[in-house]
């Protein structure tokens, strides 16, 4: 089966910001058929209207609920939008050096969870670096969140921050198993520059491994910064995952 292929519109903030229809009609030019958005409760209406011009659907999208003193706005953001897995992009690492901050971090997202599910809903994490970097009793962070979050929360591997944090990315994924439902695909130095960043397959990270490691998840290109047009490198990422992701 081919797998699914996304892109996080964050990658495309800039031409979101000055026109959010024709970057998207952008990216389905390019041939994705799918996104994820990112803040997309703020500019829901916006985002319905790009969607159903451009023959475009959002699997995942990403917004701060964790924080949020309004969660269910988002929810009902998300199912106006036909997305069905809500995932909060970022707990800033100051919140990731103890046990005490892990457990409250996941017994939010478990609340989270459960909340969303009322709405039919899914909800998950993203990572960045720090929670793979911080360790607690040696071992990284974001395991000791694995172990007490709900199995329904979904996790999305950011497999370049991962890569950054010093992980063993694919054999991360591998000891997550299913429990990864999407995994964001990007490349370059593995370096905190984010200028660095390279399509798929031109940088330090084993997207290969990556993708051979999580065959069951979405994958969801993404950069958080590009030094040439953006959308010239999402179209090369999208170009050698239709190449080398069997």
């Amino acid at each position: 089966m081919t797998p699914t292929v996304s892109v996080q519109l964050y990658s495309v903030r800039d031409a979101i910001a000055d026109d959010l229809q024709g970057a998207v009609a952008r990216l389905a030019d390019i041939g994705l058929r799918h996104v994820e958005p990112y803040a997309f409760a703020e500019r829901a209406e916006e985002y319905e209207r790009a969607f159903a011009a451009s023959g475009v659907s959002a699997p995942s999208g990403h917004a701060a609920v964790i924080d949020s003193d309004e969660p269910d706005r988002i929810f009902e953001a998300a199912v106006r939008l036909g997305i069905g897995t809500v995932i909060d992009p970022l707990v800033p690492t100051e919140r990731w050096l103890t046990a005490d901050d892990v457990a409250r971090t996941a017994d939010r997202v478990n609340e989270l969870t459960v909340r969303a599910a009322t709405f039919g809903l899914a909800f998950g994490y993203h990572n960045h670096q720090w929670e793979l970097a911080n360790q607690i009793d040696g071992r990284p962070a974001l395991l000791s969140f694995v172990e007490r979050i709900d199995p329904a929360v979904v996790l999305e591997i950011d497999t370049f921050w991962a890569s950054v944090g010093g992980a063993d990315t694919p054999a991360l994924l591998r000891s997550l198993g299913d429990r990864v439902t999407f995994i964001h695909v990007k490349d370059g130095a593995l370096s905190a520059d984010t200028s660095l960043q390279r399509p798929a397959g031109r940088g330090a990270v084993d997207v290969t491994g990556v993708l051979a490691a999580a065959p069951q998840a979405v994958r969801v290109i993404e950069f958080d910064a590009y030094a040439g047009d953006v959308f010239d490198g999402i179209a090369d990422s999208f170009a050698w995952l239709r190449e080398h992701d069997a």
